[in-house]
C-alpha cells in the first residue's frame, strides 16, 4: 500500500567537486565528534523547509517546480568559512547574495500560491542560508572542541547555481528526487 503523504523539501545541492568536499566535512564531524545527523541529507542550502505532499500528486509538484525554475536565472554562490548556532550546530557560511535571497523569497511565494504550502518557520526566523556539517545531535561537550577547530579553519568555494533540487525523505534519510534547471544566463 502506497503511503498517502511524502515528506519533501526544496534546496540547493552544490555540484561536484564542492559537493564532495562538503560531504567529507560531514563525515569528519561524524568520525571525530559523533554527530551523524547531517549525514542524513546531502550537503544543501534549504530554500523551503520540509512539507507534506500527497505522493500521488508528486508529478504535479515536479512539473510546477520545473516551470518555476525556468523563470529564474542561474547565478554564482560563494561559501566562506564556518559559523554556528551554538551550542549544537556548525555550518559552512554562504556569503550574502541578493540573487539567492530573491530566489528564496520568490520560491516561498510560489509554493504558497501554487501548492498552498505555508512556511511558518521563515516568518519566525529570517532566511539564513548555510550548509550544515554538524547537526543538533552534536553533544554540547563536543561542540566547544569542534568549534575551536572550525572557527579558525579556512573554507572558500564558489559554484554556479544551475539547478534547484526537490528532496524526498525515504523514512531514514533525504534523497534528491529531481533537479530542476534554472534558465541559463551564463556558464
Amino acid at each position: 500500500m502506497e503511503k498517502a503523504l511524502g515528506r519533501y523539501f526544496i534546496a540547493i545541492v552544490p555540484p561536484e567537486p564542492v559537493y564532495q568536499e562538503l560531504h567529507q566535512l560531514k563525515e569528519y564531524c561524524f568520525e571525530k565528534y559523533g554527530t551523524k545527523g547531517a549525514l542524513r541529507s546531502p550537503p544543501h542550502v534549504t530554500l523551503h523547509m520540509p512539507f507534506l505532499w500527497k505522493e500521488k500528486n508528486e508529478n504535479r509538484l515536479i512539473e510546477r517546480l520545473t516551470v518555476f525554475c525556468q523563470t529564474q536565472t542561474n547565478f554564482e554562490l560563494s561559501l566562506s568559512g564556518f559559523s554556528c548556532f551554538a551550542p549544537r550546530v556548525i555550518f559552512v557560511a554562504v556569503d550574502k547574495n541578493n540573487a539567492l535571497t530573491n530566489l528564496q523569497q520568490q520560491l516561498v511565494r510560489f509554493c504558497r500560491s501554487e501548492f498552498n504550502l505555508l512556511n511558518a518557520n521563515y516568518r519566525e526566523q529570517p532566511f539564513h542560508p548555510h550548509i550544515t556539517i554538524a547537526f543538533r545531535d552534536l553533544k554540547k561537550r563536543m561542540f566547544d572542541e569542534a568549534w575551536q577547530k572550525f572557527s579558525i579553519m579556512p573554507f572558500n568555494q564558489k559554484f554556479c547555481l544551475h539547478t534547484i533540487a526537490l528532496l524526498k525523505h525515504d523514512g531514514h534519510r533525504w534523497n534528491v528526487l529531481c533537479e530542476c534547471p534554472l534558465k541559463k544566463l551564463f556558464d
